[in-house]
C-alpha cells in the first residue's frame, strides 16, 4: 500500500507537500477523490449547523465551511483551515441531516488532511496537546489507555475520576475478557501486531508525516520501533 493509495491528494504532485499557497490548498481539497462524494451542492438551509453539537458551543458552522469552499475564495478557505475547522467533532450528524446528502464533516476531514500534509502552522499548534494520544496510537494502536485516566489530565470529568484512577490493575482483572486485563493499553497488543502496524505506518508515509509535525515525538517513536523490530526479528 503506497502513500498515494492512502492519501489521494498526494497523487497530484508529491512536491506540493509543504506548499501553503491558498490556491494550491483549495486545489488539493477539490482534487481529493472523496470531494465529489461529500459535496453535491448546497441549499444553504442551515440544517447541518442546526444539528451540529460544535455549533452549539463554538464559533463553528458546517454550513459556512461548505459555502466558503464552494465560493472558491481560496484565501478564506486557507484562513478557515488555520483554526475554524478544528472545532468540528467529526460526529457526522451534519451528513445524516443534510437534505442534499452532503457531508460537511467529510469535507472537514479532507481539509484537515491537506493542512497536515502541507505542514500548516495550525497543525503544530492544535495537535500539540494530543502528543500522548499520538504516541499511544503509533506504538500500540490504542488511543486512550486506562493509566491515562488521571484527575490532572481530565479535571472536567467530574468527582469520580479519582476513584476510577486508583487500583487500576485490580479493577481491570474484574473484566471477564482476558485481553482487556491490562492498564497500559486498551487491550493486549502482541509484538507481531505492533511490527505489522509499524510497517503500515512506514509504507504509507505516516512516520514521515509525524517527523514533519513533531520531530521530538518522531524521535521517541523511532527508538521504540527500532527496539521492537530487533526483538521480533531475533525470534524469527
Amino acid at each position: 500500500m503506497s502513500e498515494e493509495a492512502v492519501m489521494p491528494h498526494l497523487r497530484l504532485d508529491p512536491d506540493d507537500v509543504g506548499d501553503q499557497d491558498a490556491e494550491s490548498l483549495l486545489q488539493a481539497i477539490k482534487s481529493d477523490l472523496r470531494y465529489e462524494e461529500v459535496i453535491h451542492g448546497c441549499l444553504n438551509c442551515g440544517v447541518c449547523s442546526g444539528s451540529c453539537p460544535s455549533h452549539r458551543f463554538f464559533d463553528y458552522s458546517p454550513r459556512i465551511v461548505v459555502q466558503t469552499v464552494l465560493s472558491g475564495d481560496a484565501q478564506a478557505v486557507k484562513d478557515m483551515m488555520d483554526e475554524y475547522i478544528w472545532a468540528c467533532a467529526q460526529c457526522y450528524t451534519c451528513a445524516m441531516r443534510c437534505p442534499f446528502h452532503n457531508s460537511p464533516g467529510g469535507l472537514v476531514m479532507i481539509m484537515r488532511e491537506v493542512a497536515v500534509w502541507r505542514g500548516m502552522e495550525a497543525v503544530h499548534r492544535l495537535l500539540k496537546p494530543y502528543g500522548r494520544v499520538l504516541l499511544k496510537v503509533l506504538s500500540i494502536g490504542n488511543q486512550l489507555t486506562p493509566d491515562m485516566i488521571q484527575p490532572d489530565f481530565f479535571p472536567d470529568w467530574g468527582p469520580k475520576i479519582p476513584w476510577s484512577s486508583t487500583d487500576l490493575a485490580i479493577k481491570r482483572k474484574a473484566i471477564p475478557v482476558y485481553t482487556l486485563q491490562v492498564t497500559t493499553s486498551a487491550w493486549r497488543v502482541s509484538p507481531e501486531t505492533s511490527y505489522e502496524l509499524y510497517t503500515i505506518y512506514e509504507e504509507t508515509g505516516v512516520f514521515r508525516l509525524i517527523e514533519q509535525i513533531d520531530p521530538n515525538l518522531y524521535e521517541v517513536v523511532s527508538d521504540m520501533v527500532e527496539d521492537l523490530r530487533d526483538m521480533v526479528e531475533s525470534t524469527r
